[in-house]
């Protein structure tokens, strides 16, 4: 797991252009704590930021091929979990290796299928190689988009990296945000290909991005299709179990410490029993577990329209049950609303993502991990898999033309975000964007000749989350995570899994009445009866006064200084939330504290050029 980013420039020589490369580098140390390295060649730089994980010193980068007719050179981040058996084929074809790592299978399947090789990786990866040969950039993706690349093309070739930042460290790119830039930021979706920063792109996930001289162009090499669903209920649950134990096997390899990450709920309980049995079968000691909670909230949670249930009595159900080395991570409202951990936030992810302490808590949880493991497995994914969210069972949701998780009855605020100043919101235009994106996402969506109403709808509904609200949460995860250099794996997102539920009647994965049915049959041997009848919770909040009383606080002196942020809101809206009792503010007027403060860092340190007019 690493950061990746480069430059390539036809005309001129960028074999002196040392610093700028070691500058764009060095903005992502924090995702290669372990080693750093730079390629440079008359018309490409490349840079690389490792996080060891698998061959431990041979995997150094950037990795190249000395050829006859020129040099072959990569920078990959990530991990290909079928390296093995990519390495046999390969060496069966006549290749030889210097390293154990997965690196190395990269740039070799490269020489021998060229860009085909990225639709025989199964792995979360992003990469780069610059072919001498042809001089010529090939940008790869993995295809669910849980490893991160942007590209900025520029006027003789094109600038990238795993993360806006690195590209941002180039003086060629600019620091623009349009109106597009804010729709996007604040439309709570995730058109593919768009980027907050004007003139940037995103790798749009199973894609490829071409780059040599006549400029920039993309292909992909996997989508989402749909076929026909040939099995019976039980022959259908029997594989999903069948994949589900190949992938938490092929996803346990690594050379460093490796932990789960455990709420309590179906998805990540069904991956760590998984897990430990493997482990055990192996002859490993106890599988490391770790969960997030509050202080006091087992004592005061309170049920409310999103969480039925707290999480630690379910936890504890699952470390008995399969016996992991657990340890929860507690924290309270001050650790929570630590202004030096929502500047960590916004620095990690190079937006302000509006989702307040639940991304603070993520940030805090993955910064406690990283003190035991470097690599942990997570439950991400699951139920836009499966159809685990509670929109996918709300008739009136089912039957609206709309994005699933906006038309919900506790979404409507995200599509008018409150504290927004109004007349921004007027230019902005938020419906007619959403709209729009709505319109392109469902005119992708592959279909089956025959399929009843409900069915294509259903079908509809997960497209939406597989391709686009899945990649909200796999951007967030990465971005937090190897902002304290954890890599988290995210084994529901195989693609061979998805694929195959993808294609399973509705009516399957509703088999038994309940959500994620197929997910539930497949673990009943595996879980305690609790966790089996949990219903779907989402990530925790805190539910303690004492966080909103120092979001006030803290919104109160970024209204007293004046910051450039507030340009983007009502400040009569802000005031008010900030002088109002602590007990009265909703989830909504803590949202706008919140958005605040994540703005007014963004401006600080990410330093955006507004184009709001």
């Amino acid at each position: 797991m690493c950061g990746i980013t480069g430059w390539v420039g036809y005309q001129r020589d960028l074999t002196a252009q040392r610093p700028v490369i070691e500058a764009m580098t060095e903005t992502m140390a924090c995702r290669g704590p372990d080693d750093s390295g730079v390629a440079l060649s008359p018309h490409a730089a490349l840079g690389h930021r490792r996080l060891a994980v698998i061959d431990l010193p041979g995997g150094r980068q950037p990795m190249t091929a000395d050829l006859a007719e020129g040099a072959v050179t990569l920078v990959y981040s990530g991990e290909c979990y079928n390296y093995t058996e990519l390495r046999d084929e390969l060496r069966r074809r006549g290749h030889a290796f210097r390293t154990d790592s997965d690196t190395e299978v990269v740039l070799r399947g490269y020489l021998e299928w060229g860009d085909e090789v990225a639709g025989r990786l199964n792995g979360m990866f992003a990469f780069a190689i610059w072919d001498a040969r042809s001089e010529r950039l090939l940008l790869g993706r993995d295809r669910m988009g849980v490893k991160p690349l942007y590209y900025y093309p520029t006027s003789d070739g094109v600038l990238f990296g795993s993360e806006p930042k690195a590209i941002l460290a180039h003086p060629a790119a600019g620091r623009v945000v349009d109106l597009d830039g804010l729709r996007e930021l604040f439309a709570s979706v995730k058109t593919p290909g768009a980027a907050i920063w004007r003139g940037m792109r995103e790798v749009v996930p199973g894609t490829l991005v071409i780059v040599d001289r006549a400029g920039c162009r993309s292909r992909a090499y996997w989508q989402l299709t749909a076929s026909e669903h040939a099995e019976d209920v039980p022959a259908t649950v029997a594989r999903v179990r069948e994949l589900l134990d190949d992938i938490v096997a092929r996803q346990l390899v690594a050379d460093v410490p490796l932990c789960m990450l455990l709420s309590g709920g179906l998805d990540s309980s069904v991956l760590t029993a998984i897990a430990a049995r493997r482990l055990r079968a192996a002859g490993g000691g106890p599988l490391r577990s770790f969960a997030v909670d509050f202080s006091g909230q087992a004592e005061n949670f309170v049920p409310d329209d999103m969480r039925d249930t707290a999480d630690a009595p379910y936890v504890r159900d699952v470390v008995r049950h399969v016996g992991t080395d657990h340890r929860d991570i507690i924290l309270d409202p001050a650790t929570l609303a630590d202004p030096a951990a929502r500047e960590a936030v916004v620095g990690a992810r190079d937006i302000p993502a509006f989702l307040g302490d639940m991304d603070q808590s993520l940030y805090l949880l993955f910064a406690a991990i990283r003190e035991h493991s470097t690599v942990a497995l997570s439950g991400e994914s699951a139920d836009e898999v499966f159809g685990g969210y509670r929109w996918f069972h709300e008739p009136e949701v089912q039957a609206a033309d709309m994005f699933p998780w906006l038309a919900t009855t506790q979404a409507k605020h995200l599509t008018s975000p409150a504290g927004l100043d109004p007349d921004l919101l007027a230019v902005l235009d938020l419906d007619g964007y959403i709209e729009q994106r709505y319109r392109e996402a469902v005119a992708e969506v592959p279909v089956i000749d025959g399929q009843s109403d409900h069915e294509a709808r259903l079908r509809r509904m997960c497209y939406l989350n597989l391709t686009r609200f899945v990649r909200i949460l796999l951007d967030r995860k990465d971005r937090i995570s190897m902002a304290v250099g954890l890599e988290v794996r995210v084994p529901f997102c195989d693609h061979r899994l998805v694929d195959y539920v993808f294609n399973t009647p509705w009516a399957f994965k509703t088999y038994d009445g309940r959500e994620k049915s197929l997910l539930r049959g497949a673990s009943a041997d595996i879980l305690p009866s609790s966790v089996l009848r949990r219903v779907k919770s989402p990530y925790p909040s805190t539910q303690d006064v004492g966080y909103v009383i120092e979001l006030q606080r803290q919104a109160g002196e970024v209204l007293r200084a004046g910051s450039e942020a507030l340009a983007l809101f009502s400040a009569p809206v802000i005031t008010e939330t900030v002088a109002a009792d602590p007990k009265a503010v909703t989830l909504i007027g803590r949202g706008a504290l919140e958005r605040v403060l994540d703005a007014a860092v963004w401006m600080d340190r990410c330093r955006p050029e507004l184009r709001i007019s």
